[in-house]
């Protein structure tokens, strides 16, 4: 294809959002095993954050953050949609509300998406996308997976990793250069199943790992039924390591054309994780789900996070401060020299982090805090200390993170004696941030704290427990969904 055209003036956006990858998962994240040559050099070329946290630690409310800046208590969105996606009651869980992409949209921007929707009325393109192909659900087999191609359900017959890569290359083969485009490219991948799903090859060349990086602790007692521990823990780690390393490959096409179209130095690059994931991590196989209660542990919450800009984003950074999925919304926009709608800016709890981003001098965000939420499950968390609410009645969580960086002694359940009037002011100090803060940005209808989230799926609006039904499956955990 030919980009002779006349340069349009914003950046090119291309999108990349893999599906239950761990930040740990990663070469540059210091991962010396598993293989990842082409994030390794994407965060080379570009500037890696190390604690970048998703909102909730599960796919659709972590999405619809993304792509509204709102948390899951104002969209609505509390776990992973499991009705409604297709069908005979299709639901479009983000109906008027405003996502990014129809501002890029009205802004001259060409929308395209390549794979993972999950938010609900699959068949149908939402949100400013003019270009949608995507999994009729949220996930499933490898081989044999159910798509949505030109408005029509189809069966790929292909490597669901190397078909979305493929639809997004053509996509970017379709652009003239005159406008700019924004696409997306949200793959299914490492999200299970990971045995006999992935290239054989690639599992084999994990044959030999001694996978020093999941460590396989014992089983938490609050796992959920389904985690692989009747099986080979093994097999599975190999399965897991090698779509991800699948998912690099196919993310080296996309980078080699973005090199050869002479696209790269007008193009931002953003690469992120849906949720966070254990691999034995906690003695946990799975994300917030993966336990019930429902958990936050750094291992769900942190995503990998690299972005990339020749000539604009500082290259081989590594940024520490911390920022969330809530922050996305209001960075890309301020990236590109949109302005949050004026109705947003008041409502919307995240704040842009454009100055980290270009590594400008003296940029830091040192007092910012994080919140997360699942559902009745809330947590904040700043550099040295993470605080875990359980609606109504606990149990609760406290967390030293300056000397005890894994999460390993609860001060809220009397850990450390000696410093019960110390850790007793902190949990007052953090229970009341955690209050007002979520008291200033959720909205009542959709306040999550009020909702029976399980972890198994959510099948209609939140707010219809309301009206006398549940909008979610009860909590008998047999699948970790999303």
């Amino acid at each position: 294809m030919s980009h002779s055209t006349p340069e349009n003036k914003q950046p090119n956006i291309v999108f990349i959002l893999s599906d239950d990858q761990g930040a740990w998962a990663m070469g540059c994240a210091g991962n010396p095993e598993i293989r990842t040559p082409n994030l390794d050099r994407l965060a080379a070329e570009g500037t890696r954050f190390s604690s970048f946290f998703c909102t909730s630690p599960v796919c659709s409310p972590a999405r619809a953050s993304l792509l509204t800046g709102q948390i899951p208590s104002q969209h609505g969105v509390h776990d992973w949609i499991r009705e409604g996606n297709a069908g005979e009651r299709p639901i479009q869980y983000l109906q008027g509300q405003i996502a990014y992409t129809e501002l890029l949209a009205a802004a001259g921007y060409t929308c395209g998406l390549s794979g993972k929707w999950h938010l609900g009325d699959s068949a149908a393109p939402q949100k400013g996308f003019s270009h949608w192909y995507v999994h009729q659900a949220g996930g499933g087999p490898y081989y044999g997976a159910s798509m949505i191609r030109d408005g029509r359900p189809v069966t790929e017959p292909g490597y669901l990793t190397e078909e979305i890569t493929s639809d997004a290359l053509d996509f970017l083969s379709r652009q003239d250069g005159g406008t700019p485009f924004y696409l997306g490219v949200h793959y299914t991948a490492p999200h299970s199943p990971w045995i006999d799903s992935h290239p054989k090859e690639l599992v084999d060349a994990y044959a030999d790992c001694p996978f020093e990086s999941c460590p396989q602790e014992p089983k938490h007692p609050w796992s959920i039924r389904t985690a692989p521990w009747a099986d080979d823990p093994r097999e599975n780690l190999k399965g897991y390591f090698a779509a991800v390393t699948a998912m690099d490959e196919q993310i080296g096409r996309i980078l080699d054309y973005l090199d050869d179209a002479g696209l790269r130095e007008r193009t931002l690059i953003c690469f992120l994780s849906d949720n966070g994931f254990n691999c034995g991590h906690h003695g946990i196989w799975g994300k917030g789900n993966g336990t019930f209660p429902l958990n936050m542990f750094d291992t769900s919450v942190k995503v990998p996070a690299l972005f990339s800009q020749p000539g604009r984003i500082p290259q081989g950074r590594v940024c520490d401060e911390l920022v969330s999925g809530y922050d996305f919304m209001p960075t890309l926009l301020a990236y590109v020299g949109l302005p949050l709608p004026e109705t947003e800016v008041a409502r919307l709890p995240g704040r842009s982090f454009l100055e980290l981003l270009e590594g400008r001098e003296g940029a830091s965000r040192e007092h910012v805090v994080i919140y997360d939420e699942y559902g009745p499950v809330r947590m904040i968390r700043s550099k040295n200390w993470k605080y875990v609410h359980r609606y109504p009645y606990g149990p609760h969580e406290l967390y030293d993170l300056a000397a005890d960086p894994g999460e390993r002694r609860n001060l809220a359940e009397g850990a450390w004696p000696e410093r019960q009037p110390d850790i007793a002011a902190r949990l007052i100090e953090l229970r009341g941030q955690l209050a007002n803060w979520f008291a200033q940005y959720a909205d009542p209808a959709r306040d999550g704290s009020r909702e029976p989230v399980s972890g198994l799926g959510q099948i209609d609006l939140a707010g219809t427990a309301a009206q006398g039904r549940s909008a979610y499956v009860p909590p008998y955990p047999n699948q970790d969904g999303g």
